[in-house]
């Protein structure tokens, strides 16, 4: 689980990081938490308020806050908005029903000024199950393609295995500001991160809906404009029938 922070190192520089783990109950963000920091599944229950943890990769620190999801506490997740860079939001891509309100959580998120720097990151969990969403199908219904404003990321994975945070790093590095005089190298990262099974496909306005998908990507930048990359690697934690 490392290779994440590992990644996000190379572009960071060396002083301590804030990154919040949100999503609504059940979804696995505990675990999540705790599969970065032990690489390890741990048993875990409902978290009541948050969970904080530093996580250390050589000499970069990263401080990530696992919030509670439930009803009553969403509505003090914006108390930890400040100064946070990067805000990763865990998915539980069994739970159809409550899509619509995991979408209208997220972007009530990114509407609010202490996250108007933050970079997004979409973890697509519970891939493990028979009949989950695909990173593709969870992508439009959150309608991440109207995310103009933030860089954004989602990944296919599963927490108790680990499976799909290591992709995660090696396909995309994720930051909340990009300086004017580095945007040019930032985006030199970008495409040296994104490796020869990424492409990019300018100018298109629509996410594809194909299943075998397993992480698809945006990243506004001056350099480059709105321009969105698909994966095109077949996704390796689909069920197979």
């Amino acid at each position: 689980m490392g290779l994440l922070f590992a990644k996000l190192m190379t572009v960071f520089g060396d002083r301590q990081h804030k990154v919040i783990i949100v999503g609504l109950d059940n979804a696995g963000k505990t675990t999540i938490l705790y599969q970065f920091l032990a690489k390890e599944a741990v048993h875990t229950s409902p978290t009541v308020g948050s969970n904080v943890e530093e996580i250390s990769v050589r000499k970069t620190r990263f401080l990530v806050w696992d919030i509670g999801g439930q009803e009553s506490l969403r509505a003090s997740w914006n108390s930890y908005y400040c100064d946070t860079e990067i805000v990763i939001l865990v998915v539980d891509s069994t739970d159809r029903e409550r899509l619509t309100l995991t979408r209208e959580e997220l972007h009530r998120m990114l509407a609010h000024e202490d996250l108007q720097n933050a970079a997004v990151l979409v973890l697509a969990n519970k891939q493990d199950v028979k009949d989950s969403m695909t990173a593709a199908e969870i992508s439009q219904c959150l309608t991440l393609s109207s995310i103009t404003g933030h860089p954004w990321h989602i990944q296919a994975c599963c927490a108790l295995t680990g499976e799909g945070l290591v992709t995660t790093a090696r396909k995309a590095a994720l930051r909340s500001r990009i300086h004017e005089q580095d945007q040019l190298t930032w985006g030199h990262h970008l495409l040296q991160f994104s490796g020869p099974e990424l492409r990019w496909l300018p100018g298109r306005s629509q996410l594809p809906a194909a299943r075998g998908h397993s992480q698809l990507s945006c990243w506004p930048d001056t350099q480059f404009g709105a321009e969105e990359r698909e994966g095109l690697v077949e996704d390796p934690l689909r069920p197979q029938p």
